[in-house]
This record gives structure tokens, C-alpha cells and sequence, in this order.
């Protein structure tokens, strides 16, 4: 595996993979990986010929008061794992090389923006289609996997490539879980052995509320559900549940999917997402 750290010597590799014409499929994260990046990474690998890992703590994503200074940084851990799983190239830069002395142009989606995590912080994807926007173009992969744990980022994404006509397929991959349900995160970590236990009933809510759209209820309904099932758990504060079209993430009053529910909690200091997609039924 080659570990390129500067923007030169990124551009120096994926040339060096366009000459054999090779495909090139690209995982971009923030490092701490876990068994959902490295799901990524083997769907990268099935599908493409090589694999570029970016590891980058982007700050621009992080509102005043978040966790960046405290978000893991296990560099060393995480080369050995990218390693282990095949991948070719490891892109891993600092925030000077990303974001040089002078840099002034940000990425702002709307509309998919305004709602679910949106409000609760602010900037967060703009500092997410700016960062992944300028991976994209270092690494000009053929196809870039993203989770759909982050739903939400999942559909900026693909908006923001459609709109910049980025020669690049998005695609989006199933949230891998716990056995418990919990869905695996990087922040997970920060849980306490009692938060740890409690968390899996957020799944367990947003799976009550999946059947309310599936049996043809409304968004509304759905979330009143979720709602209720949540407010068993008291170390719960809800930060928002909401009930969207997956394309539009709009909102609406018509029964039944395609749907995606989504949430947000606190659980002690720790913020936690998750969501459960609803898709179309199929006639007959």
C-alpha cells in the first residue's frame, strides 16, 4: 500500500493507475476506522480495480463546540487495517495541504440541507461538500462509497457531484450494525458501559416508526411513534426525528414509502444518528 500524504503526490498515483487504465474506486473517512468503513472498502475492492483510502479530520465540518480535538486520530491503526483489507492507496493529509493559506471557496447544497442534522449544525455540510468535492478531485475515482448511516450526507453528496457534473458514480451502502442493532460509528467510543446498553433502543424506535410508513401510515404518524418509543429511554434527549422522502428529503403529508426516518440523540455528552430507509413497494 502507498501512503501519499501531499497533493502532488496523490495527483504523481492515480496518474500512475489512469496509465494502466485501471478503475479506481475511492473510500474518503476520517480515520478511526471501523467495520463500516472497511465494508466500504471491500465494496470498493469488488467493484473496482484499485482502492484509494483518504484518512483526513476535516475541520470545516465541525461546528464551534463539537469534538474536534478530541476526535480519535489512530493513524498507525488505521494504515494496518486499510492495508489488511487491500488498499492501494492511502491518501492521508494535513489540514495545511487541504485547506493552504488563503483558501476561500465553500460548497453549499440547498434544500437538502435544511432540515435533520442541518440545523443543528451549522456550516457541517458545507465543510462536508467542500472537503469531499476536493477528494474527489485529487483522487478522480470512477466510483466513491459512501454509508448511509449518514443518509443525510449520503444525499448532499450525490446532489453536489450531480450539480458539479463530477465524472464519478456515488454510491451508497448499507449501515453496518451490532449485533444489538447499534449502528457502528466512530463515536461509539465515547459511551459509557450503561450509555452503551441504552443505545441500541434508538434502533429499535426508528425500526417501530418503519412499520407505521410500511403498513401505509404518514410521515407524521411515524414520527409520533418513534417519539414514544424513545421517551421509554430517559437517558435519551432527543434532538430531532423526522420522516422524509429519501430523494428530496422533503417532507409531506401522503401515506406510506418511499421514506427514510431519521434521529438524533444525546446520550450522555455523546451524539448519536441513525435512520431506517423505507423503500418503495413493489406493485403486485
Amino acid at each position: 500500500m502507498e501512503v501519499v500524504r501531499t497533493i502532488p503526490g496523490t495527483r504523481a498515483a492515480i496518474d500512475a493507475l489512469r496509465r494502466q487504465a485501471l478503475s479506481v474506486g475511492c473510500v474518503p473517512t476520517m480515520g478511526a476506522l471501523h467495520e463500516g468503513h472497511l465494508s466500504l472498502v471491500r465494496r470498493a475492492r469488488s467493484e473496482c480495480d484499485r482502492v484509494a483510502l483518504s484518512i483526513f479530520v476535516n475541520p470545516t465540518q465541525f461546528a464551534p463546540g463539537e469534538d474536534l480535538a478530541k476526535y480519535p486520530r489512530p493513524e498507525a491503526r488505521d494504515l494496518e487495517l486499510a492495508e489488511r483489507e487491500g488498499v492501494d492507496l492511502a491518501f492521508v493529509p494535513s489540514a495545511e495541504e487541504m485547506y493552504p493559506p488563503g483558501s476561500a471557496t465553500t460548497i453549499r447544497v440547498s434544500g437538502l440541507t435544511d432540515g435533520m442534522c442541518g440545523p443543528f449544525r451549522p456550516g457541517h455540510f458545507e465543510g462536508v461538500a467542500t472537503v469531499v468535492a476536493k477528494l474527489l478531485n485529487l483522487l478522480t475515482p470512477d466510483r466513491a462509497y459512501f454509508g448511509e448511516k449518514d443518509f443525510q450526507q449520503l444525499q448532499v453528496i450525490r446532489r453536489m457531484a450531480t450539480d458539479l457534473n463530477l465524472p464519478v458514480e456515488i454510491v451508497g451502502c448499507p449501515t453496518v450494525r451490532e449485533p444489538d442493532g447499534l449502528a457502528i460509528s466512530s463515536r461509539n467510543a465515547y459511551l459509557s458501559s450503561d450509555e452503551r446498553r441504552a443505545a441500541p433502543a434508538l434502533y429499535r424506535a426508528l425500526q417501530v416508526g418503519a412499520e407505521v410508513i410500511a403498513r401505509g401510515g404518514r410521515g407524521g404518524q411515524a414520527e409520533e411513534t418513534v417519539r414514544a418509543a424513545l421517551a421509554a429511554e430517559p437517558r435519551f434527549q432527543v434532538q430531532y426525528v423526522e420522516a422524509r422522502r429519501p430523494d428530496t428529503l422533503k417532507r409531506d403529508d401522503l401515506p406510506g414509502p418511499p421514506m427514510v426516518i431519521a434521529a438524533a440523540v444525546y446520550l450522555g455528552a455523546t451524539r448519536l444518528i441513525d435512520n431506517v430507509i423505507v423503500p418503495q413497494r413493489n406493485p403486485g
